[in-house]
């Protein structure tokens, strides 16, 4: 497979995978399907597939939240390292590819485990404000339309308690090159984010140059009301 890391060499990526990758078979018929789209480009890679699920689990996260599902493999990814009676929020906005991921997901037992909500991203989130649903979600994932990025973000940071987790992709590369240098639109919105949660104390951040960028939001727990200035 194609490396999406802007880091590592083919031949060090396929040892990567050979020496680390668990992926289940489920998980890579579905990326093999999609690997035929000419969207391919947009699946991310099975690495980040399983760190994704790794951090899931080390949170404990049993309520979730995605923002672009695109064929279905990082909710997959998810889903799958969710205990029985979690549940994982799916948005996007196109079923014509949802609908490739939702028969693996049926294959594997999860479905039940995946909300899809076929419509934009931010009304989901905001009937889910609206809804009372702040401060009760432990995961995020957001790979969608970059320009977007800080209004999922700021929404995703209501939704998310304290101690959980918002992680974003795309944030070194996009479309295969990186975003440093670049003047396209994408670009622009990429780095913009970068900045904005680069200086935003609510969260405790970290860049990884897994696949094509991959940052790691923590919300901050709060103060008691008593220590509060």
């Amino acid at each position: 497979m194609a490396t999406r890391s802007l880091l590592l060499k083919p031949n060090v990526y396929r040892y990567l995978l050979d020496c680390s990758s668990r992926e289940p078979e489920v998980l890579k018929r579905l990326r093999d399907a999609t690997a035929k789209l000419p969207e391919a480009e947009m699946q991310i890679g099975p690495d980040q597939g399983q760190l994704m699920a790794l951090l899931v689990r080390l949170i404990g996260a049993r309520r979730c939240i995605e923002v672009g599902t695109f064929t279905g493999y990082s909710a997959l990814a998810v889903a799958l390292a969710l205990p029985p009676d979690g549940r994982l929020i799916a948005c996007d906005v196109k079923t014509e590819w949802t609908d490739i991921g939702r028969k693996f997901w049926r294959e594997a037992g999860v479905e039940s485990r995946i909300d899809l909500r076929i419509q934009p991203a931010l009304k989901t989130l905001d009937e889910l404000l609206a809804q009372g649903e702040r401060d009760r979600f432990d995961f995020a994932f957001v790979d969608a339309d970059k320009p977007n990025y800080i209004a999922y973000y700021e929404k995703l940071l209501k939704l998310i308690r304290p101690g959980g987790l918002i992680t974003v992709d795309n944030t070194l590369s996009v479309s295969g090159g990186p975003i440093v240098g670049q003047r396209t639109t994408l670009a622009k919105a990429l780095r913009d984010f970068n900045d904005h949660v680069h200086e935003d104390e609510r969260v405790d951040v970290a860049l990884l140059s897994i696949g094509e960028g991959l940052t790691l939001l923590r919300k901050r727990e709060l103060p008691p009301k008593s220590a509060r200035p």
